[in-house]
């Protein structure tokens, strides 16, 4: 996808503070304090939430280089495309670009290897690895979690139980991953203060790395999303996600095909031949799509379906941006992000039944489109961007004391 974002250039920037930064091809230096800035980001492969959030941390700095384990040319927006990308050896892997989950023992190795000793701040976004970068000593280094690394700690069924991958991988992954969440947490220390996307990641991070994170809610392009008066909606519902375990995209399948009303799943994973496999005749499958394609089909269908437990989840904040209730699981981000019975519908029950019950609620509904609009606007790009200034704001100062 290629979302459109207000790019460096760009005349509204929102508000400014001292520790904006302009600077050499070595990294930015923060106005009046000299410091030379590197973001550190899992990998680049596909324009998802991590990502939106990268390119608006890059937008506050211009100049610095992004430091990654790999970079699928081409997948990211071209504001990332035009950035310093520095690569780790995971890039020239056999196969890296498809099969990169597959090196997942060599990340540890791969993202010590960085060298940070030119900088004064290291800003890394992470839900792997990143965050465990080595910084050097008179360097501050703080990170954007959007989650302890999922399948070392508590999802290891969803990405590698039997059920996902041959019974014998299983077995053998299982000790691997054990190993990694104990790395995952010793090098929860490398890191001055953390940030979570929401209440619900700062609270892993608590229990996993033992730390306090303040919260900052991830940026939405609101000023793209927009409610289209022109339109009415269909009878669809949609659902734009990655194709994998923990998304549990077949409730919603099952449950649209109970309610006998037309999916249309947006997005590609892993998981995409086991959705197939379910024989759904009213579910369209889309691949992944232009930002302007997605943006219509929010703007057109009957409501956007979450039936798994996201962390923040970006999708729920861009369907209600443009007006479109949300249903969706109650658990994880979505208690953050949408408003039971005002911007969407809870589903209190995982099962296939009462997904079922609240597409029919939701569909009989009619929901006050201002109303979901207004709620969305509190997520907006400019909001991000002060806040997280804000951040770095006090972690300078305690580092200055």
């Amino acid at each position: 996808m290629t979302p459109r974002s207000q790019g460096p250039g760009s005349k509204d920037r929102g508000p400014r503070s001292d520790f904006e930064t302009r600077t050499s091809d070595l990294g930015p230096r923060a106005s009046g304090l000299g410091l030379r800035v590197a973001l550190v980001h899992d990998w680049l492969t596909g324009m998802r939430g991590g990502e939106k959030a990268l390119e608006a941390l890059a937008e506050l700095y211009p100049d610095a280089p992004i430091y990654t384990l790999l970079h699928v040319k081409g997948s990211v927006s071209p504001a990332l495309e035009r950035r310093r990308i520095i690569r780790s050896f995971v890039q020239w892997l056999p196969g890296s670009a498809r099969r990169y989950r597959s090196y997942l023992p060599l990340f540890p190795t791969a993202i010590e290897q960085f060298d940070l000793d030119g900088y004064d701040l290291v800003i890394s976004t992470s839900h792997c690895a990143a965050k465990s970068v080595v910084v050097p000593g008179r360097a501050r280094h703080l990170c954007y979690c959007h989650s302890p690394m999922r399948y070392a700690w508590d999802q290891f069924p969803a990405y590698f139980g039997p059920d996902q991958v041959a019974p014998w991988a299983s077995r053998l992954l299982r000790p691997v991953l054990a190993w990694l969440a104990r790395w995952d947490a010793a090098t929860a220390s490398r890191v001055d203060r953390f940030v979570a996307n929401s209440q619900y990641v700062a609270g892993r991070i608590g229990r996993y790395y033992n730390r306090k994170a303040t919260v900052v809610y991830p940026p939405v392009d609101t000023e793209f999303y927009q409610p289209d008066p022109t339109r009415r909606p269909e009878p669809f519902f949609l659902v734009v996600s990655a194709l994998v375990p923990y998304k549990r995209l077949e409730v919603a399948i099952r449950a649209s095909e109970a309610v006998g009303v037309r999916l249309k799943v947006v997005g590609r994973g892993p998981g995409e031949a086991r959705l197939r496999a379910l024989g759904a005749p009213r579910v369209e499958f889309l691949g992944w799509l232009t930002d302007e394609e997605i943006k219509a089909l929010y703007q057109d269908c009957l409501a956007v379906l979450m039936p798994g437990v996201e962390d923040f989840g970006m999708v729920p904040v861009e369907a209600q941006a443009c007006g479109r209730p949300v249903v969706a699981y109650a658990e994880g981000g979505a208690l953050e992000s949408v408003i039971d019975g005002t911007t969407g519908v809870f589903v209190n029950d995982p099962s296939v039944d009462a997904f079922a019950a609240a597409l029919s609620d939701v569909s009989s509904r009619d929901f006050d489109v201002a109303a979901i609009r207004r709620h969305a606007e509190s997520f907006s790009r400019v909001r991000f961007q002060r806040e997280f200034q804000e951040q770095i704001a006090k972690l300078m100062c305690e580092a200055s004391r």
